[in-house]
């Protein structure tokens, strides 16, 4: 279940000079986790939410190198802090410090949104694979089941997304990553059926194209050339990548170079797993489409 705040003890409120208890108005601390995390849009989505939603609270970016991780987070939560965003390269070093643990992450190992709570234990939740799936069937209206399916990588950022395509029966999942043996791994934990099987990323020039092919890796952070065999993407092809960027992506591009009908960014999963992370923190779920356009207007898309 969600975690989400008690109401304060009205009797440990301050008391204004009539009598009246007074409204506790100090903001409740929020901030994405992760490194580098200049570029997050998150303080952005997460104010829009409050604004629309009436809830007390900030949100700030906290950069963080992986030997430093656990210090800042435990640092962020001694001094008050209700909630972390966990991005890049983050993800399971939160699973690992996590002491409590929500399905979704127990399942993907991986977690990208950590709550602290009142009794002082640390909550994970991984709210990446509805994200990731309400924005491709519900933003782009495209239906993830039955489709053959490739995902790039199996780090952090795949796991959500991979258990998210359990739940959808794709009629072919082909997990392909630099190093095959963690992609096995990803595929053990997450026990998954015959249908999903693993390639290095060499091996895909095999296969016949994909109908969705998704960029889990980093790769697409940088400007560069992309190692994967053109032959995975056709015109039936849709290509979404989990980066964002105001500029096309370098995954965005190399899909649309070699023919894919559809080739898009993660900016609505950024929105719509941050709005799954509200809800969590704060016990309402904020409208993610206003909230979206904004961001992509803000972002000149």
């Amino acid at each position: 279940m969600p975690h989400t705040r008690p109401n304060p003890d009205s009797s440990a409120q301050p008391a204004d000079p009539s009598g009246r208890v007074a409204r506790n108005t100090t903001p409740d601390r929020y901030a994405v986790v992760g490194f580098p995390i200049s570029h997050s849009y998150s303080p952005l989505i997460h104010r829009l939410f409050a604004e629309q939603t009436g809830e007390n609270l900030t949100y700030s970016r906290l950069a963080a190198k992986p030997k430093e991780f656990h210090r800042i987070v435990r640092r962020f939560a001694a001094d008050g802090g209700r909630g972390l965003n966990v991005t890049v390269p983050h993800k399971e070093a939160a699973f690992e410090l996590a002491e409590e643990i929500g399905s979704e992450a127990e399942r993907a190992g991986a977690v990208n949104t950590l709550s602290f709570t009142d009794n002082g234990r640390i909550r994970g939740d991984n709210t990446d694979g509805i994200g990731f799936q309400r924005d491709i069937e519900r933003n782009h209206g495209i239906s993830l089941r039955g489709k053959r399916t490739l995902v790039l990588g199996a780090g952090g950022a795949a796991r959500g997304v991979v258990a998210a395509l359990l739940e959808v029966q794709p009629s072919e999942l082909v997990l392909a990553n630099r190093t095959v043996q963690r992609a096995t791994d990803l595929l053990d934990i997450l026990n998954a059926p015959a249908n999903f099987s693993t390639c290095p990323l060499p091996a895909l020039s095999d296969y016949q194209p994909f109908e969705v092919v998704v960029n889990a890796t980093s790769l697409g952070l940088h400007s560069m050339e992309l190692p994967f065999p053109p032959g995975c993407i056709s015109e039936e092809t849709f290509a979404y990548d989990l980066v964002y960027s105001p500029q096309r992506t370098p995954f965005v591009d190399w899909a649309s170079r070699h023919g894919a009908g559809k080739a898009v960014q993660g900016w609505g999963m950024l929105v719509e797993q941050a709005g799954e992370s509200f809800a969590i923190w704060r016990g309402v779920r904020p409208d993610t489409s206003p909230v979206l356009e904004t961001v992509l207007a803000k972002a000149r898309v």
